[in-house]
């Protein structure tokens, strides 16, 4: 902590703690910094199929009292999205007159011209839903990368000297939008396996972490479901009647596994066919990216270097403004990422890269179609601040 814009050490300078343990466990969610370092590292995910992601933006509001129904749960699949995007959303009545509204899409969306957070936007003015708000008033916005992966995109979960658990490793039931109740168990696994190993012949890799995790409810849960969120790669319609055929029929053991494919390199190159015009906002239902990011408490201290690192400086001008027209001003929920007039080139463009905006949900890291977007942790405390999300 303490280092200033240009890295070099500032007046709080304080130098980053060494952690010595037998065995350290990592559970720092989905797409991990340092989850992704080992994984590469230890050769992690050698043999096994990639992760894939979707994007969940989440409005906490509070609606008329008349209108709130405790205990009420609703999910939508499809609309506003295209059939060719997976997606949906999900809707749950609170206590206090709160609603949380989300909606989550699939990033192997293939349209560069597509913005899940206007898609999101765009959900709440269906006749069906907009009734719901109208009157009301939004308090907290967020957003957050999930793993879509499942079964088949479980990497190696041991290294030497520690362990992947809960998200980090991928444990989401796609299908049930959960994931919770996996990392636990996740969790609980791994304890029992290293208190069994404790002693001075602790093994230096902890196998039977793995070993006890497959013959639990959460390996079979997840192999039962690991074919529904792949399946909806031919569109929503073929998706949804093989999910029904997988689940009725089959109950999850049919004799394949569909395989999936990386989000970042799915995307088509731009023309004007594909582009979208989507609503201005009306600043009573749907709102705009700024106003989002200002009611989900972002903060990063500014004099620190940007977490929001590129490995090419003249990729996102030269290849993904040319190619794609500049997705990353459009897969950001934040507003993080602009094209602005270079003063220095005129008639040329910049990427201007708004750190202080990142509400930290990864999808740059992902979706970033030449992987030239690396984010990494910021300095300690800074980032979204949540109530009640």
């Amino acid at each position: 902590m303490g280092r200033t814009q240009s890295g070099e050490e500032g007046p709080n300078f304080e130098p980053g703690v060494e952690l010595h343990a037998t065995y350290t466990l990592f559970a720092e969610g989905c797409r991990g910094s340092l989850s992704q370092q080992l994984m590469e590292k230890f050769n992690l995910r050698d043999g096994i199929q990639p992760q894939t992601y979707g994007i969940g933006i989440k409005e906490l509001w509070e609606i008329e009292p008349e209108k709130h129904k405790p205990g009420t749960v609703v999910h939508t699949v499809g609309w506003p999205l295209t059939s060719d995007v997976y997606g949906g959303s999900f809707l749950y009545h609170l206590g206090d007159n709160q609603v949380a509204v989300g909606f989550i899409i699939g990033l192997d969306y293939t349209n560069p011209y597509l913005s899940p957070f206007d898609e999101m936007q765009r959900f709440k003015t269906h006749p069906k839903i907009r009734p719901i708000f109208e009157g009301g008033r939004r308090i907290a916005y967020g957003a957050r990368a999930l793993n879509e992966g499942g079964f088949q995109s479980i990497p190696k979960l041991v290294f030497p000297g520690g362990a992947l658990i809960g998200a980090s490793a991928g444990f989401m039931n796609v299908p049930r939008i959960k994931g919770s109740h996996t990392a636990m168990k996740s969790a609980i696994e791994c304890a029992d396996a290293i208190v069994k190993a404790f002693g001075e012949d602790a093994p230096a890799v902890l196998d039977a972490y793995p070993a006890q995790l497959k013959n639990t409810w959460l390996w079979k849960e997840l192999y039962k479901s690991r074919n529904i969120r792949p399946s909806f790669h031919k569109g929503l319609w073929l998706g949804i009647a093989y999910s029904a055929l997988d689940t009725y029929l089959f109950g999850g053991r049919a004799p394949w596994t569909f395989k999936n494919h990386t989000d970042h390199d799915q995307l088509k190159r731009a023309q004007k066919p594909l582009m979208i015009d989507y609503p201005k906002p009306d600043g009573e239902i749907t709102f705009d990216k700024l106003s989002s990011v200002f009611i989900s408490n972002t903060n990063h201290e500014e004099d620190q270097p940007c977490h929001l690192t590129l490995k090419d400086d003249q990729v996102p001008v030269n290849t993904n403004l040319v190619l794609y027209d500049g997705p990353e001003a459009r897969f950001c929920p934040a507003g993080v990422y602009e094209f602005v007039d270079d003063e220095a080139h005129e008639g040329q463009k910049r990427l201007q890269i708004n750190a202080q905006n990142c509400v930290h949900c990864k999808t740059c890291d992902i979706k970033d179609p030449t992987q030239n977007i690396v984010w990494t942790t910021p300095e300690g405390s800074g980032g979204p601040n949540y109530p009640n999300m």
